[in-house]
């Protein structure tokens, strides 16, 4: 039995403490979505999660998936597993109630993401990647498409994939060569490789549906002639029967450096039937539906791998007898004390804690604004949702994914060399997270989009948003001379914030090539101001709470000791960053390319 607890005390302040998750609920007019209702979901997904998921993820780590004859057989159990998740209609949470689903805010869907991927997050992929499907599908489908895919997919009967990759057209999709052939039908034919497909072919389900990026024939070239396609693995008839297996084999499953659980296929479309899903020439756009749902799924494993490792080591420096404290014997009892009473123990375990708990609150932040672009009636309320949206997408993408890995290296360094060793775990966390600053476009794919698209492309218009609401927060707390300290270093950052996207926008004037150089410190630096404002919000609320209720007076003290290390010994990076991002490009570009 695995040791991994859902960390469902956190999961639930966050929520309701920090977010007032039962008040946004009823903003989106289901009120019924209170507390209770919303915990009886947790807790259940908990023990799922724990007794069902944690011990099938080493199993799927030394096992991996297997081609035989074709199809791809998934590790011991994970079929089972997967049943058991349709049985409990967890599939259904957080989709269209008109086709099955129940209907409950996408952000729920988040949640319940973070509490089955944590300990396995091979096997969540499955299920993650139908969601976005879906999501896919409910935005750009026609009703037809609708009618025939959603229910199955909803009730997990069938899954679902994104294949967008090439072997000559990874990040540059415009360089992309599957072609899409109409047929007489008003179907297409489609024919092509596609590579890097995360749950590509499987046992779970009786089908899948791959949402398929292609061009026409007489398509313009490059990103302006890119359609999206669906096709199933299995035909499917107009009762929504299954009939012939589709023209799609799976030539490979890739020798990857982890997530050996969930097979990531090689697969080839030869002349299979597909559909054209929206708009002629509009796929790229359409597939972003898809890919930013992906995004914040990415800063969710960074959090997932983040919360597997950080219980383990914490776990371990309480249990590891090594050296006495520096200032003496703190268990005189023992032969000596346990790691966690050194300074350097603690700095390790105090930065895995506040980047767990800072990127919890970041990624449920982004899908509060997620159910407000997409739900509230406010017509200019979900536009600024909208737009902030844009903006956290790609840094809790990135930055979520480089700290998760961070927060996985340092859970590893806590046991020294037994963290090397397979049977703690940390060695597969850390390899299996190493993926999430990759896929979906890698740190820098995700740093230029949030600097050369959100930030200067509107003008900072998206950005100003974001900023205005911190300005707000700050004017609020004014007064309140418990957070002045750290008040005063948010706001001194959220005005640096808006003066550094000004001041790299005039380089860039002068220079194109000044965004690219600042573009990933510019991320990371926009990361830890938005989990300072977030960290300063937790503590606000813990301060109020500390004294009222004294049953839980160690957790909302933990709190605030929390917020205290986050801006005295995290935060502080921000000046190396803006250091680096001021230095210019010169520094990187001045180096001719023979001299590398």
């Amino acid at each position: 039995m695995s040791n991994y607890q859902t960390p469902l005390r956190d999961i639930n302040f966050t929520l309701f403490e920090l977010f007032k998750y039962s008040d946004h609920c009823a903003h989106l007019g289901q009120p019924s979505l209170d507390k209770e209702l919303a915990n009886a979901f947790l807790a259940e997904a908990a023990h799922f999660s724990e007794d069902v998921l944690a011990p099938l993820g080493p199993l799927g780590d030394q096992l991996g998936c297997r081609l035989v004859d074709g199809d791809v057989i998934t590790p011991p159990g994970f079929k089972e597993a997967y049943q058991r998740y349709c049985d409990a209609g967890w599939p259904t949470l957080s989709r269209s109630s008109v086709y099955g689903g129940q209907g409950l805010p996408q952000s729920l869907g988040i949640v319940l993401s973070e509490i089955l991927g944590t300990p396995n997050w091979a096997w969540g992929m499955y299920a993650g990647l139908s969601q976005g499907a879906m999501h896919t599908i409910e935005t750009h489908g026609s009703l037809h498409q609708k009618q025939r895919y959603l229910p199955a997919l909803i009730s997990g009967r069938w899954t679902g994939t994104m294949c967008l990759t090439e072997s000559q057209a990874g990040s540059d999709l415009g360089l992309l060569r599957t072609k899409a052939t109409p047929n007489p039908d008003g179907s297409y034919k489609i024919t092509g490789t596609k590579i890097f497909i995360s749950s590509g072919d499987h046992d779970l389900a009786e089908n899948i549906v791959h949402i398929v990026l292609a061009r026409l024939p007489d398509a313009p070239a490059g990103t302006k002639g890119v359609s999206l396609f669906v096709v199933p693995k299995v035909l499917v008839g107009d009762a929504g029967e299954l009939l012939e297996p589709n023209q799609i084999n799976c030539s490979a499953i890739e020798h990857k450096m982890g997530i050996h659980g969930n097979a990531t296929c090689v697969l080839n479309f030869d002349g299979a039937t597909g559909w054209l899903l929206g708009d002629v020439n509009k796929g790229l756009n359409q597939m972003f539906t898809f890919m930013n749902l992906a995004r914040i799924g990415s800063g969710l494993q960074g959090l997932a791998h983040a919360e597997l490792g950080y219980q383990t080591a914490r776990r371990y420096a309480r249990e590891r007898l090594q050296m006495r404290a520096p200032a003496g014997p703190k268990y005189p009892d023992k032969a000596a004390d346990p790691i966690i009473v050194h300074p350097d123990v603690r700095r390790m375990l105090l930065t895995q804690k506040v980047l767990v708990e800072g990127i919890r609150m970041l990624c449920y932040f982004a899908s509060l604004k997620m159910d407000l672009s997409q739900h509230t009636a406010d017509v200019s309320e979900r536009d600024a949702a909208s737009d902030v949206l844009g903006v956290l997408t790609p840094i809790v993408k990135a930055f979520s994914s480089e700290a998760g890995f961070e927060s996985a290296n340092l859970a590893l360094q806590c046991l020294g060399g037994h963290g090397y060793i397979r049977e703690w775990g940390l060695e597969q966390n850390l390899r299996d997270c190493r993926i999430a600053t990759l896929y979906e476009g890698t740190t820098g794919i995700q740093a230029l989009d949030l600097l050369g698209r959100k930030v200067l492309g509107t003008g900072g218009k998206t950005l100003a948003i974001l900023i205005d609401e911190v300005d707000r927060f700050c004017a609020d707390c004014e007064g309140d001379t418990q957070l002045a300290p750290h008040l005063a270093q948010l706001a001194t950052l959220n005005q640096q914030w808006q003066d550094l996207s000004l001041s790299i926008a005039a380089k860039a004037l002068q220079n194109p090539d000044e965004i690219g150089a600042a573009a990933v410190d510019y991320l990371m630096y926009s990361g830890y101001v938005v989990l300072a404002y977030l960290w300063l919000r937790a503590e606000k609320v813990a301060r109020e709470k500390v004294d009222l209720s004294p049953g839980n007076a160690d957790f909302y003290n933990a709190k605030l000791a929390s917020a205290d290390f986050y801006f005295a010994r995290i935060l502080p990076r921000t000046l190396g960053l803006v250091q680096m991002m001021e230095s210019g490009a010169g520094n990187l570009m001045s180096l001719s390319e023979d001299s590398f």
